[in-house]
């Protein structure tokens, strides 16, 4: 898809300060004063943050694209219920109609209100709320979940407005690129900006870039099984796999190489499939091809399981994956929320 290609050739840029970079580096220059001016701009208090009545955690990246933001708020989610806390999840929900806050329902729209955030509700769950404002879906959240007594803030790190108590920031094996701001570089602020955690989600054998904290706490997404969309109770082992069977491994999420290289790793022979992140899947990518299976991410089964064409082919199967992240971030978090 041209779309794909021109975000690959963008991200290839991005990696490295070739012309291209030279090139945008003054622009990036005047984004950097900008974001420099905003913070200042609320140190000094001219402009104000809103504080909720419980403590938020805010989970983010600085690096455009995807980094894995939403498994992981899936495993904080748990390790903060399994500690004995009644989480609940705000959103910007990338998409959604609604700019007032709205209730996240397993079997809402993703056109509606965001695919993410759906795939939060129905694995988790646990309350979510979208907005366009946070502070005010955090409120709202609060007033339909009055037991909700700390919420996580998914993607909202550059949401300024909202007063945060813990900040974790994603990268992956990509590190900072080339180190610069946009449009030269990945960057949406520079690698100097605050944080208490900072996470690397990495495949195996990836190891964590040398331009990240020393402190950088590995992340690691294993998907072992996948389950037919057409019928859940179907499942097969990954590993188990007929090397003979055409198998097209498709994703529409920022980084679909992720995906496709842990995939590789549980033996999977397959053609690869990248799709823009957020696709829609309309018009359907898969009516002409010719493949035995059909490999796709948890976050795009959310769109196709709503599109009654791509819901009844029983070649698609959801690979789910799960994070697998060293316990001294849990012992981290619970001591800053005391």
């Amino acid at each position: 898809m041209t779309e794909n290609r021109f975000a690959s050739a963008i991200m290839h840029a991005w990696m490295q300060r070739g012309w291209l970079a030279y090139l945008a580096w003054p622009v990036a220059q005047l984004f950097g004063l900008l974001l420099k001016l905003r913070v200042l701009m609320y140190r000094l208090g001219w402009l104000q943050q809103q504080k909720l009545a419980v403590p938020v955690i805010v989970v983010g990246n600085i690096f455009v694209g995807g980094t894995g933001k939403t498994p992981f708020t899936q495993w904080l989610l748990q390790q903060l219920k399994d500690a004995g806390y009644t989480p609940g999840v705000i959103s910007r929900g990338y998409g959604s109609k609604n700019d007032a806050p709205c209730v996240v329902l397993p079997d809402s729209l993703a056109s509606q209100v965001g695919d993410e955030p759906i795939l939060l509700a129905q694995h988790s769950a646990c309350p979510v709320v979208v907005g366009r404002n946070r502070a005010d879906a955090g409120r709202a959240l609060l007033a339909a979940f009055p037991t909700v007594n700390v919420i996580i803030a998914d993607d909202g790190l550059q949401h300024l407005a909202l007063a945060r108590d813990i900040e974790i920031m994603l990268f992956d094996s990509r590190g900072v690129g080339n180190g610069w701001l946009l449009p030269a570089g990945p960057l949406r602020e520079p690698i100097t900006r605050r944080r208490d955690i900072t996470v690397a989600n990495l495949n195996e054998g990836e190891q964590i870039s040398a331009t990240l904290p020393s402190d950088t706490v590995r992340m690691q997404l294993k998907g072992t099984r996948a389950r037919q969309l057409l019928d859940a109770n179907q499942t097969r082992d990954l590993s188990s796999l007929d090397g003979n069977l055409n198998i097209i491994a498709a994703a529409g999420i920022g980084n679909p190489e992720r995906f496709f290289t842990m995939l590789r790793q549980q033996g999977v022979r397959f053609s690869s499939l990248p799709l823009p992140d957020h696709f829609s899947y309309t018009p359907n990518p898969f009516a002409n091809l010719t493949a035995d299976m059909i490999l796709i991410t948890e976050k795009d089964a959310v769109k196709c399981r709503q599109l009654k064409e791509i819901a009844n082919d029983p070649r698609i199967w959801v690979v789910a994956v799960e994070a697998q992240i060293e316990t001294s971030v849990v012992v981290k978090i619970l001591q800053k929320l005391i």
